[in-house]
């Protein structure tokens, strides 16, 4: 199975030599999509186990599309079976079933100099995010980051019932890391707007800290780094905009997520001023 594409072939999305794509532009927020890469380097593929349909269903395809309305944006096209950029580096490559929702990820552990490689990338993601927010802090004083992901919710089949919804959001807000007293008045306003929002006569079930709590490592290393400037909102939507066994997306319903960002950056930025 392979993933299908909202994008033409040829494109960067599609070429496995790409690391990621970085959009700059006048605003103090900044949107991620760190997982929705499917690629694999070319010395890695022979050594995976898991086939690319169980690959595709722990991505989170399509989250770079949605944020395509944010003027700065990086959307990550390496797969986290290659290296997680939300993990950790010292866990950051999956060696073991434990690290990887049970799955045996390689036929033989990688050599030593491709797990070196794959950390490389990881050390090489960080240096670049460092340097696009310090700029953004030079320039905004404060500024936000949307880390973008997804999560599955039918993990027992495609004909199982769905995980309940009273534990399941179609978003969720993940503000583990974050000095929540501090950046309240950028976190609220942003989920309100979002609850706002009505897709297919219902509005959205936005909730904090639910199915997620916001653990990753992106989140805690932007508060770490920028404890003073940066609010980092890990935001995560349930996958009701695609089917998690055949991969296929419902392009209405990604087109309603991107508009719903997109409707959120007025907030952000007038918060972040206000803050």
């Amino acid at each position: 199975m392979t993933r299908p594409a909202l994008f033409p072939p040829g494109t960067v999305a599609n070429d496995n030599r790409a690391w990621w794509t970085v959009h700059r532009g006048a605003s103090p927020v900044l949107a991620t999509a760190i997982h929705d890469g499917h690629q694999l380097r070319p010395d890695l593929e022979p050594l995976m186990a898991v086939d690319e349909a169980g690959r595709l269903r722990e991505e989170d395809p399509f989250t770079g599309h949605v944020i395509s309305d944010v003027p700065n944006r990086i959307v990550c096209h390496r797969s986290r079976f290659e290296v997680d950029l939300n993990r950790p580096r010292e866990s950051a490559v999956y060696l073991a079933p434990g690290q990887a929702w049970g799955l045996k990820v390689w036929k033989e552990r990688p050599p030593a100099a491709a797990i070196a490689r794959s950390l490389a990338f990881h050390d090489a993601y960080y240096a670049m995010l460092g340097q696009v927010l310090e700029d953004m802090a030079a320039r905004h004083g404060r500024f936000a980051v949307l880390d973008i992901h997804s999560y599955n919710h039918r993990r027992d089949g495609p004909r199982a019932a769905p995980t309940d919804p009273r534990q399941a959001p179609q978003i969720n807000i993940g503000t583990f890391s974050m000095d929540r007293a501090r950046w309240s008045r950028v976190v609220k306003p942003f989920m309100d707007t979002l609850r706002g929002f009505t897709f297919r006569g219902r509005a959205m079930d936005v909730r904090e800290n639910v199915a997620f709590e916001g653990r990753g490592e992106q989140t805690r290393f932007i508060h770490a780094t920028f404890p003073q400037a940066g609010c980092a909102i890990a935001v995560e939507f349930k996958k009701f905009f695609m089917d998690e066994w055949t991969g296929e997306p419902d392009a209405e319903a990604l087109d309603a997520m991107r508009t719903m960002l997109r409707a959120t950056l007025p907030v952000l930025e007038r918060s972040l001023a206000e803050a």
